[in-house]
């Protein structure tokens, strides 16, 4: 079931919500620069292990609407508090993967868990996706500035690049085509801003000492773009968090590794 939420007077947030009868309930928050269609290998399965699945096209994605501005993380969070009060949602797991858990770690602090009992964080970009001075661990800066100008120049060239590095396991070409496809459904402008946002927000360094529920960290040793020191400094400070390493998976451990990702996910959030 598809439908749309309204988050501000002209924008709307494109929803997929599967098994909504079920109690259950795990909501999706998708990475950069993809939109909820890359969940769909856990759509196939985890409604018939009994959840009830919610995918979200964040703002400026998929087939939500597009407008020019609110894509810092405090917007984005912001968007999902009004879908969980639209669609009167409570005692969730929340599960966000990169930029998605990025903004999922926002939507904990700015929000105090409104609704949430549980966080998945999936290659979570947090604190930081770019190095800073006072934290040497991350993409260059420049590799970041360098992902915004292809943006603006080229960006299929620009997807078709991060998509090589995304997954670690053998992909089949029509994959790789589809998942590029993914990238272009976004709005350049949208997709250069979110790159922008990993470049100037520094408080998810805070905001990870302010999550207070139990909280699975889930993290491919092979990713390339989320490197193995933010998921260790995760661990080291949301409380109550346990840290499961993939051997098999990149930065697409939802599909490098799908039938553990599914099974470590649903025994998760069915405790």
């Amino acid at each position: 079931m598809g439908y749309y939420v309204r988050v501000e007077k002209n924008v709307k947030i494109y929803v997929e919500d599967l098994n909504p009868d079920c109690p259950n309930t795990i909501l999706f928050i998708h990475g950069w620069p993809a939109n909820h269609k890359m969940f769909e290998y856990q759509f196939n399965q985890l409604p018939q292990m009994g959840f009830r699945c919610i995918g979200v096209d964040t703002r400026g994605f998929g087939q939500s609407d597009k407008p020019v501005d609110g894509y810092d993380y405090d917007r984005l969070a912001d968007d999902i508090r009004c879908i969980i009060e639209t669609l009167k949602l409570d005692h969730i797991t929340l599960l966000g993967h990169s930029t998605g858990g990025a903004i999922a770690v926002r939507y904990m602090a700015r929000h105090n868990g409104f609704g949430v009992a549980k966080l998945a964080l999936c290659a979570a970009a947090a604190p930081t996706v770019a190095q800073r001075p006072y934290f040497p661990y991350g993409l260059p800066q420049e590799a970041v500035e360098n992902i915004i100008q292809g943006t603006y120049t080229d960006r299929p060239n620009m997807l078709e690049g991060f998509g090589n590095m995304f997954f670690y396991q053998y992909l089949t070409q029509p994959f790789s085509q589809w998942f590029f496809q993914l990238g272009l459904e976004a709005a350049g402008w949208a997709t250069a801003e979110i790159a922008k946002t990993w470049l100037e927000d520094d408080r998810l360094f805070d905001d990870l000492e302010e999550i207070c529920v139990p909280t699975l960290i889930l993290h491919g040793i092979h990713d390339k773009v989320i490197l193995n020191p933010l998921v260790e400094y995760q661990k080291e400070h949301i409380r109550n968090s346990r840290l499961i390493q993939f051997r098999f998976s990149g930065h697409g451990l939802f599909y490098d590794e799908r039938e553990r990702f599914n099974k470590e996910l649903a025994q998760f959030a069915a405790d």
